[in-house]
């Protein structure tokens, strides 16, 4: 038998719980194959007596487990580790080039279509049905705003008002590797992270430092748009798999693989962008088999990691990672407000290094004060305590925002209650138009959101994200009914509720 008693090791100090630290560590015996496809796990009572934990600890944890894939129930036989977990076996870039110039009348400069893309129709008086994003008015402004004036109220940190480092303010940098370490299950150290202005500079610089043009690079059949864009701005060849209730299938990624070079892969692992599926553990654990074997780089993005209601969040892929393939970036504009431009890039050093010399060359450096008062903002525990207070009211808002979609317009849309993130992912029934529906919308002081963006003519899903976690509960019922008006003056001989 397994000597589970020398080899688990539980923190009772650490702010961890307990369930959570035990399901971490038998994912690495898993991974480590201590714990082999097809193992019985002893009972839970037994568990509990050798580790000297309640027995409700260990059915927690087996719950945890089961529910992310690691494990299976056998009724009347007991629990096994997965028969269908791939094998986890025991690294490289390149060099970026310029994008191709276009000529304009009176002057050469860069001018690309995919810049074009217009923003958002602003109009006073009007709802606006976004694709997921935070309340701002839960932001702890005040929090924050008294870590700001404490530094800056002190002389010897006038060294914050200079040039500093272009990897970012050391004590963040210091600040996050312990906060990702612990809540991501990472072991990563400060020279493997870069701190930049939101996730979005950090897929832009990976980027540059990855593709040359007409390298190609796989991502969703649907897939977050900005995502997209960056790739093709920088000349790589997006190609596409499907993506279904398990996430990205990695048998359509191995088949590329084997017919492509393959530079990079794009992933938003934990809530796909924008389906919100999660990807399942089997899948994880192939797509690192195949990193390994062919050599490209993962970009995950893991851009709402905190907002996860149904159990507890899975850990990254960054967190498996055993070959340095993983870029992973992340910021804090989503779970505080979008306002403080404070992200992150995680990978070999060697990388991060490259990353920052070209980060010289479009930012020389971040706000070193504020990176300052977010460092505290974390080590203090103000992050943690934001997190736990919104995560009880979006989930409430999602609950709310689903029951009414399904009351009113249960005929026209189909949608799975999403496990986390701030959106659902709503397709229309293939008679309906989401034009014409917007155009309806509109008409009653609703803006629904950037439709177009998920590719709807092209994939035909007719789908689209929306946004419930920025609505208090009035204003979900007041989106609600304005989507039903536009749907009946749409369709008036066709009730959609």
């Amino acid at each position: 038998m397994i000597p589970y008693k020398t080899i688990i090791h539980l923190d009772r100090n650490s702010k961890q719980a307990l369930y959570l630290q035990l399901s971490n560590q038998f994912v690495t015996l898993i991974k480590n194959r201590v714990l082999t496809p097809g193992a019985k796990l002893p009972g839970s009572r037994t568990l509990a007596t050798i580790l000297q934990v309640h027995r409700k600890t260990v059915i927690a944890s087996y719950e945890e487990l089961l529910l992310q894939g690691w494990i299976e129930s056998i009724p009347k036989k007991g629990t096994f580790v997965h028969q269908s977990i791939p094998l986890l076996q025991q690294k490289e870039f390149s060099d970026d080039l310029q994008p191709t110039q276009f000529q304009d009348t009176g002057f050469p400069f860069l001018k690309d279509p995919l810049l074009e893309r217009a923003p958002i129709e602003k109009l006073a008086d009007c709802y606006y049905l976004n694709d997921g994003v935070s309340d701002t008015r839960l932001s702890p402004m005040k929090a924050v705003a008294k870590e700001y004036r404490s530094l800056a109220n002190r002389k010897r940190n006038i060294e914050y008002l200079g040039y500093g480092t272009t990897y970012g303010n050391p004590e963040l940098r210091a600040a996050l590797v312990d906060y990702l370490n612990e809540t991501r299950g990472l072991h990563i150290t400060k020279e493997q992270l870069l701190i930049t202005r939101g996730s979005q500079m950090a897929l832009y610089l990976a980027s540059r430092l990855l593709f040359e043009p007409n390298s190609y690079t796989i991502v969703g059949e649907t897939n977050y748009i900005a995502a997209d864009l960056t790739f093709q701005y920088v000349g790589a060849r997006v190609l596409r798999v499907p993506v279904d209730e398990n996430g990205l299938d990695t048998d359509v990624v191995e088949a590329l693989c084997k017919q492509y070079k393959i530079q990079a892969l794009y992933c938003t692992s934990h809530h796909h962008h924008p389906t919100t599926v999660t990807l399942s553990a089997k899948r994880r654990m192939h797509l690192l088999n195949l990193a390994r074997t062919y050599h490209f780089a993962i970009i995950e993005d893991d851009y709402d990691y905190d907002f996860h209601y149904d159990h507890a969040p899975i850990l990254p892929l960054a967190s498996h990672d055993q070959n340095g393939n993983v870029i992973y970036i992340g910021s804090v504009c989503k779970t505080v407000a979008p306002v403080y431009r404070v992200g992150y890039l995680i990978a070999p050093k060697a990388f991060v290094d490259q990353c920052a010399k070209l980060r010289r060359l479009v930012d020389r450096q971040g706000d070193s004060l504020l990176e300052a008062a977010f460092s505290n903002f974390i080590k203090n525990g103000d992050l943690d305590r934001h997190i736990r207070k919104v995560l009880k009211i979006y989930a409430d808002r999602r609950t709310l925002f689903c029951e009414l979609l399904q009351q009113h317009l249960g005929r026209a849309v189909s949608f799975e209650i999403p496990k986390g993130g701030m959106a659902v992912w709503v397709r229309l029934e293939q008679q309906y138009n989401w034009q014409k529906i917007a155009i309806a919308a509109k008409k009653n002081s609703l803006i629904i959101g950037d439709w177009q963006r998920y590719d709807t003519a092209q994939l035909g899903h007719n789908g689209m994200r929306m946004g419930f976690a920025a609505y208090n509960e009035s204003e979900i019922h007041t989106i609600i009914e304005k989507l039903r008006m536009a749907f009946e003056e749409s369709y008036p001989t066709d009730g959609a509720g």
